[in-house]
């Protein structure tokens, strides 16, 4: 029943598409196909085209003039050559550092189809036939795919390069002819996926170009060799992930088709290859890249895959003197701004939603959250300064794709910082919060978009959750992935929402997964909030993954960034009908931190060096408390290790709310808060840095907040004071409301009402007043003070 019902999904197109490819493997399975063999000498012969024998095809910028390139390797990353020709002879010994594995055996010779972690071997059968999720067959096949996509060898090829020691072209050669050897034509788990061909393509074409001028390369293998990329492409014409997976898979295949048809120009079918993959990368953009720049899978390292695809074939047609459309310049620079703006202020990137750990090509090693070699290329492609200023100069991986002399003109590029210090990605539903882009700015990047796609494959429960850095340094984390398939428990465990710096309710993912790539139930997250302002940022964002709960409860999650001060958390959880509720927020921090547990509502968060706290965190409910929780962090697939986790555990009745404050501290000023009575909603008194600053959080909407010195109906109230009995304020924040009394006396008013108002110290002389600001009523003594507000009614 379950198959019919989604039968009646699908398309006429997508059943004569998957039709067509189980005819075919069918006919490959029985030896029908000629497809099922590699083509004799003289059937290869016959696919030539003549007229285009001896045409070469343009290829990345090192390879214009490589004794230039490695002058400039040289001289820009002294110690690159001994990284490369030591990672080189690990490779020549057999040892293989691969996703988060380091120094992998699988043999020797090599055993192509071993997943050595789990000790697993693959049958060689048709590749039809293995379903390589099965982990207890297979272990981990990203294990074995990751050493057979074969990018090892562009290691290789550069140790080549700089050395001339044949070593490395015999390595390459003996792993090329076993591997043809041990993996004939469709036979094995190294056939089964598409993209796996299109990788092993992309770097077999790679390595020929190093190596091009080997004796090791010989005739016969360079044959062999044609033979098999012959079939690679008409393999992934033929088993494109058009219905299956059309996310990266299916962009990755048609770049491996581009690189084909491109690169091989001799066969006769190369035209139509390179047609078709360009086809297929340009019908997706739309697609794939949100129309504010974020890729539909909302996963960071997958955009990054993403970003790396378009720029590749941007180059290569580049360098092939076609023209350049369009739609890929824009959604191209949509893809890098959104990886500029998302960049932590030590350079790396969060890793939300999956990481596979793969490289379309591993060009250089830097550390896998490190995305800014992708940013370095679009840099010089796009003549981006701000790009170039984010990605902390020319990287390594620029150099191989762009040559010496493109580089040497992005040295001429100068480096500016982006306009832009918070922005919003309403589409892909993330709000980066940041003061500055110095190396001791202040971050938080918040996720309050769409789960994902399609089945949302790799998505994470996620909602609402959020990753914060602290005068430059990364302390929340999302936790990465750390597997697909090796572990059925990791994997559910790194995609929950208690393995995120979100909120449970019941013990209970916002989203609940079902297997390792699809799910049971589906969060859906909306924004209703949005400010971005000099002084502060404000986000308000909901979801409905615990509408299914057997007492249905919704979960609100607002966010204030007072800017180079501090930020707060209200999590707010309202159940109808009222019932109780257990409610959990989670926080994850970087492994490489030590928090301490406080006497009082506060955790403290020590730094690496171990002598000075950096964060405080301090919680306030009805009733609460915090625990220490076990976990982990993976930087990369395949590794994980132990980090600390606290959570504030919060028993609801109806409704309740848990207000966090992160607090940084500086030397010698240590924060504390405390709350004090108010009346309709939440009031605190925070002390820091020699400030005191009040915060009023309104709880109806119908009603103000009331305090001893304040009354206000704004939803919320911010208020500075050089000392606690001080007055009038020095500084306000205030957000929805008309009206703000201070110990009796209007201090603000308006017939309509405000979005948000801020009064700041007097605007300096030159400094412009920006076109929206409207002064309305205020009492004198604030006459003297900048008034910014923006109207809604």
């Amino acid at each position: 029943m379950s198959k019919l019902q989604k039968l009646r999904g699908v398309s006429f197109d997508e059943l004569r598409v998957r039709g067509s490819q189980a005819l075919a493997a069918f006919a490959e399975r029985s030896n029908w196909s000629s497809l099922s063999k590699l083509p004799s000498d003289d059937a290869i012969r016959k696919l030539i085209d003549r007229d285009k024998f001896g045409r070469r095809a343009a290829f990345f910028g090192a390879f214009d003039d490589q004794q230039a390139t490695l002058n400039e390797l040289r001289r820009r990353w002294p110690n690159a050559e001994k990284a490369i020709v030591e990672r080189a002879d690990r490779i020549a010994e057999g040892r293989f550092d691969l996703l988060g594995f380091c120094n992998l055996s699988f043999g020797t010779p090599i055993d192509w189809h071993l997943e050595p972690v789990a000790g697993k071997r693959a049958p060689l059968v048709h590749w039809s036939q293995l379903n390589y999720l099965d982990a207890d067959l297979f272990g981990d096949k990203k294990i074995v795919w990751e050493l057979n996509r074969h990018q090892y060898f562009i290691t290789l090829g550069q140790a080549y390069w700089l050395t001339r020691d044949e070593r490395y072209a015999e390595t390459f050669a003996a792993h090329v002819n076993s591997w043809m050897d041990h993996n004939p034509p469709k036979m094995g788990v190294n056939w089964a996926s598409s993209l796996e061909v299109a990788f092993r393509s992309i770097s077999w074409l790679w390595a020929l170009y190093f190596f091009k001028d080997s004796p090791a390369v010989t005739p016969q293998t360079f044959l062999r060799l044609c033979k098999f990329l012959y079939l690679n492409g008409r393999h992934l014409e033929t088993y494109l992930s058009t219905y299956f997976s059309p996310n990266t898979h299916l962009t990755g295949e048609a770049l491996g088709l581009f690189y084909l048809g491109t690169l091989l120009p001799e066969f006769a079918d190369s035209s139509r290859w390179r047609k078709k993959g360009l086809k297929i990368l340009l019908d997706q953009l739309p697609r794939h890249v949100q129309p504010d720049g974020v890729y539909f899978e909302q996963s960071s390292y997958y955009h990054r895959y993403t970003t790396d695809f378009y720029q590749h074939l941007r180059l290569l047609l580049a360098a092939n003197q076609q023209p350049i459309p369009p739609e890929l310049d824009q959604k191209l620079q949509l893809l890098l701004d959104h990886l500029m703006y998302i960049t932590r202020p030590d350079g790396t990137t969060p890793l939300f939603g999956d990481d596979d750990g793969g490289r379309l090509i591993a060009l250089s090693h830097p550390a896998p959250n490190d995305f800014r070699a992708t940013l370095s290329t679009g840099a010089a492609i796009f003549e981006r300064s701000d790009y170039k200023f984010v990605a902390g100069g020319v990287a390594e991986d620029s150099l191989w794709l762009l040559g010496p002399a493109r580089v040497g003109l992005l040295d001429r590029l100068p480096a500016v910082e982006p306009e832009t210090q918070s922005i919003a990605f309403h589409d892909g539903g993330y709000y980066v919060m940041r003061d500055g882009w110095r190396a001791n700015a202040n971050y938080l990047l918040f996720d309050c978009g769409p789960h994902g796609t399609m089945n949302c494959g790799h998505a994470h429960a996620d909602a609402l959750s959020f990753e914060l850095a602290v005068n430059g340094s990364t302390l929340l984390v999302d936790p990465g992935t750390y597997t697909y398939t090796g572990s059925q428990e990791m994997r559910d465990w790194f995609r929950s929402s208690d393995a995120h710096n979100a909120v449970t309710v019941e013990d209970r993912p916002s989203s609940v997964p079902r297997g390792p790539f699809s799910w049971q139930t589906i969060a859906r997250s909306e924004c209703s909030w949005w400010i971005t302002h000099e002084r502060f940022d404000y986000v308000v964002g909901s979801h409905d993954g615990y509408n299914s709960l057997p007492q249905p409860a919704t979960h609100t999650r607002s966010i204030m960034f007072l800017k180079n001060n501090y930020w707060v958390l209200r999590d707010e959880l309202e159940s109808t009908p009222p019932s109780q509720l257990k409610l959990k927020a989670w926080f994850h921090f970087n492994s490489r931190v030590g928090p301490l547990h406080s006497k009082d509502n506060t955790v403290r968060i020590i730094s690496e060096n171990g002598h000075s706290a950096t964060l405080q965190m301090a919680a306030f409910s009805s009733n609460g408390y915090w625990t220490k929780e076990p976990g982990w962090v993976s930087e990369c697939y395949g590794e994980k290790k132990e980090a600390p986790v606290f959570a504030f555990t919060v028993l609801a009745n109806g409704y309740e709310e848990l207000v966090t404050f992160l607090l940084p501290e500086v030397a010698g000023h240590k924060p504390r808060v405390r709350e004090i009575e108010a009346l309709n909603g939440r009031a605190f008194e925070i002390v820091v840095e020699g400030h005191h600053d009040v915060l009023l959080l309104r709880k109806s909407f119908d009603a103000p907040i009331e305090t001893a010195r304040f009354i206000s109906d704004f939803d919320v109230t911010w208020a500075r004071f050089d000392k606690a009995d001080s007055r009038p304020p020095e500084e306000l924040i205030l957000i929805n409301g008309h009206t703000l009394l201070f110990e009796g006396r209007d201090l603000l008013k308006s017939s309509k009402k405000i979005n948000y108002a801020t009064v700041m110290p007097q605007v300096q002389a030159g400094e412009r007043v920006t076109d929206d600001s409207v002064f309305i009523e205020m009492d004198p003594r604030l006459k003297s003070k900048y008034l910014c507000a923006v109207l809604t009614e």
